[in-house]
């Protein structure tokens, strides 16, 4: 279930004893705590592979044409399997160097994509990919991969991530900036924080707990 942006920081204030409030940007503390916010969210989508932010990017390649866009993909991917749907075959990941010496080795070469690397980001921030060879006409690409959400910004933005470690963990973020040290100590937030990613992790990990993927490393 997505959660809001307002009710993650309103949860953040009600844990700190905060008055709530009806935006974000009501106070320079409810600015300061989304901030905080977002920097948990960035670690709990960091901490795992999670299945909410699993999608698929189809590219359809042109003649004479090697960089694509993933589009709408960001830049914060992680591409688990790329499949060419036109030849029936997997296109594998290689590094920038190994394919800028089979350009150089080969020459100008042409046919059915069978390697992809990274080039990048676009115009519009999203992860570019060169494949080799250079298509010679029009193959389906299917990208099977984890694309990362963007920082939180309005109110009524949602993450798809579990809410209760973005929670604790900004929870635990902001009482160690104010020092906390009698009751519940930053210390103990952040152990609290991490039973809570550990729970989440483990759930969604049990959703395919047999998967056997190709990853690009």
């Amino acid at each position: 279930m997505s959660t809001q942006y307002l009710t993650l920081v309103n949860s953040v204030l009600r844990r700190l004893r905060e008055d709530e409030v009806s935006a974000v940007a009501n106070t320079a503390y409810s600015k300061m705590v989304g901030d905080f916010v977002n920097d948990a969210k960035t670690q709990v989508e960091n901490a795992h592979d999670w299945s909410a932010l699993r999608t698929t990017v189809v590219v359809t390649t042109s003649s004479g044409t090697s960089e694509y866009s993933l589009t709408n993909a960001g830049e914060r991917v992680k591409i688990y399997s790329v499949i060419n749907d036109t030849s029936n075959f997997f296109v594998t990941y290689q590094t920038p160097t190994w394919v800028n010496n089979a350009v150089y080795n080969a020459g100008s070469t042409s046919g059915a994509p069978s390697y992809f690397t990274y080039s990048g980001v676009d115009s519009s921030q999203d992860t570019q990919v060169t494949l080799y060879p250079t298509p010679d006409g029009t193959y389906s690409l299917r990208f099977d991969l984890i694309a990362r959400e963007s920082a939180l910004s309005n109110d009524t933005d949602t993450t798809a991530v579990p809410s209760n470690p973005i929670v604790h963990l900004a929870v635990a973020l902001l009482a160690r900036e104010r020092g906390e040290t009698g009751g519940t100590t930053a210390q103990d937030y952040f152990l609290i924080a991490d039973r809570h990613l550990s729970d989440e992790i483990a759930l969604d990990a049990y959703k395919n707990p047999e998967e056997f993927i190709y990853r690009v490393p």
